[in-house]
């Protein structure tokens, strides 16, 4: 093979593999989130899931694609890990449609109409219509069809090339021991794995073994572990995608791969013991483009109707690969029976709340310790919480806005409200605790560090705001009011502590003394632990005021209950005031 037939051979695979990425892009734009919406919304069983994977694939002409979605639904918690299985094995089937069209260039027949369908007429003849469609009729839905034309025909135009380019491989030493090689059924898989994951499309790997088919190499036993290897290959960009996930979206990933693990593995051990049983009659057939086809076709069927019956099984195999960590087990109080007796709903609901409050305190010691020391895995428990913060809120709003439509006391529409107010809190305070983690991977990335007294100055504003929130939790779960009133002294103290610390900081900055960047930084995390506290301030009032005798003033007007309690000389207030300035202010003055 001569250097002009290898760049042949590399131009080709080129103009292949871009219009296989052109030709998926198109689709998926075409179809404008709503092959999406359907996998989301009609997964009731696995069987349907095996349709909509098989069809959504076959639209998007990529497996990889669907898998994806499917990890990120999970990681949503939109879709259930057993609603994943059945779409990702119909993915495997729908994938096979690109090998189909390809087949077509085994077409033999003279009659004009077929021929115009063979690879060497329909490329071009595609991309000449895409390519006007996109450039000189380019608006909307036009240009998106002119995308999937244009891509569709590089694909048929590079596998033209690439035919081309191997043509002379036939009569070469080198490649026959290459190719013959690959009858080794560990070798072959591993080849056919490695290929795929490289280039991260099994559609494409399949089409450039058609390619080589033309050089009569291309072997039954040659090509089936290929093949086998090409379903594992695939699975790398589900693995990538779940890449700092949550477990269950590890767990879809993990299922893709555990799927066509076990299917290779199974049909290769039953060819390879028939072939040695009863010497098949076409293992060293020469296979052509149709051939390969068809085998990856029925392979894939054969492997979703041998596993389907075991996907509940194949669930809990990757739930043991992937097992969760003891404190991450996905809790659901909201069971909508309880809605029947509001009143055990609304401890469900506050339970659920509570739930709440220790993740978003979770995330915040984790922010705290990574603005000290950057760890990837804190890192990554931290965005697995804050999508459960999020997720739960959505739940809990959506739960008590059911639970109103019931005839509810007006104690009981007061509980109902005070939730709402909590869980927004709570989940507030797991925003601004992001925005601490945002602020310390900022700081990793550039290699940057504040000063030490600056280190100093923060050690002390987190410790009081640290404490402000687990006095907050820890009153607010115990419904107890004496720790409720020691949150607001400590949120002044702590407002106190943010006056002092900016001041302080903008004079580092006028004495240069401090980078302007870094500065930006230090007085965005102190805005942000201020902000916290507000937060906890709010939710140790609702504690305050449920505990409190029915004329207090902070049942009647919580507004004038904290301007007399900051106004005024209450013995209590005044102490716990005290000694939180001596206990946190002094420290930084």
């Amino acid at each position: 093979m001569n250097f002009s037939q290898v760049l042949s051979l590399l131009g080709g695979l080129a103009v292949f593999l871009y219009g296989m990425s052109s030709m998926s892009d198109g689709l998926e734009t075409l179809s404008s989130g709503r092959l999406e919406s359907i996998l989301e919304r009609l997964t009731s069983n696995v069987f349907k899931g095996v349709l909509l994977g098989a069809l959504v694939t076959a639209v998007i002409q990529s497996s990889s694609a669907t898998t994806v979605m499917c990890v990120g639904f999970v990681n949503a918690g939109i879709m259930k890990l057993n609603q994943a299985v059945g779409i990702i094995m119909g993915a495997n089937i729908g994938t096979t449609v690109t090998a189909q069209l390809l087949s077509l260039g085994d077409i033999s027949s003279n009659h004009p109409l077929l021929l115009l369908l063979k690879p060497s007429s329909l490329g071009p003849i595609m991309a000449v219509i895409g390519i006007i469609l996109y450039i000189f009729l380019g608006k909307g839905t036009k240009k998106t069809v002119g995308q999937i034309f244009l891509g569709l025909g590089l694909i048929f135009i590079g596998m033209r090339s690439m035919e081309a380019a191997v043509s002379s491989l036939r009569d070469v030493p080198a490649f026959q021991e290459l190719f013959l090689s690959f009858s080794n059924p560990l070798l072959g898989v591993a080849a056919g794995a490695l290929v795929t994951a490289i280039i991260q499309s099994s559609s494409a790997s399949v089409g450039i073994l058609q390619a080589l088919s033309t050089t009569g190499m291309v072997s039954f036993n040659i090509a089936m572990p290929l093949i086998f290897g090409q379903n594992i290959g695939t699975c790398i960009t589900a693995i990538l995608s779940s890449i700092g996930a949550s477990k269950n979206a590890k767990r879809t990933a993990m299922m893709h791969l555990s799927f066509n693990l076990i299917g290779s593995a199974f049909f290769l051990a039953l060819l390879y013991g028939a072939n040695a049983l009863f010497d098949l009659p076409f293992w060293s057939l020469t296979m052509s483009r149709g051939d390969i086809a068809n085998f990856h076709l029925i392979f894939n069927v054969a492997c979703t109707l041998l596993l389907l019956p075991f996907h509940r099984l194949l669930v809990k195999l990757v739930e043991k690969l992937v097992p969760a960590d003891a404190e991450k087990q996905e809790i659901n109080m909201l069971d909508e029976r309880f809605l029947a007796s509001p009143s055990l709903a609304l401890e469900k609901a506050r339970d659920t709340v509570v739930h709440m409050g220790r993740l978003a305190l979770s995330n915040y010691e984790r922010s705290i310790s990574m603005l000290d020391r950057y760890d990837d895995k804190v890192n990554e428990q931290f965005r697995e919480d804050e999508a459960a913060l999020d997720k739960l809120e959505v739940m809990l709003d959506n739960y008590l806005v059911k639970l109103t439509d019931r005839a509810l006391t007006t104690e009981e529409n007061m509980r109902v409200s005070e939730l709402l107010h909590t869980l927004s809190d709570f989940e507030r305070i797991g925003d601004y605790a992001d925005n601490l983690r945002e602020c310390a991977v900022l700081l990793d990335q550039k290699g940057a560090s504040f000063s030490a007294e600056a280190m100093e100055e923060l050690k002390t504003l987190t410790d009081a705001v640290g404490e402000i929130l687990n006095l907050t939790l820890r009153s607010y779960e115990s419904r107890t009011r004496s720790l409720a009133v020691q949150v607001e002294p400590l949120e002044e103290v702590v407002d106190l502590m943010r006056d002092t610390l900016r001041n302080r900081h903008v004079e580092r900055l006028k004495n240069n003394e401090c980078t302007v960047e870094l500065g930006l930084q230090f007085l965005e995390l102190v805005i942000n632990l201020e902000r916290i506290s507000d937060h906890c301030s709010a939710v140790a009032l609702f504690v305050v005021r449920e505990t409190s005798p029915a004329n207090d003033l902070s049942r009647e007007n919580t507004h004038a209950y904290l301007h007399q309690l900051h106004h005024s000389d209450s013995p209590e207030y005044t102490k716990a005031f005290s000694s939180y300035k001596e206990k946190y202010l002094s420290r930084i003055q």
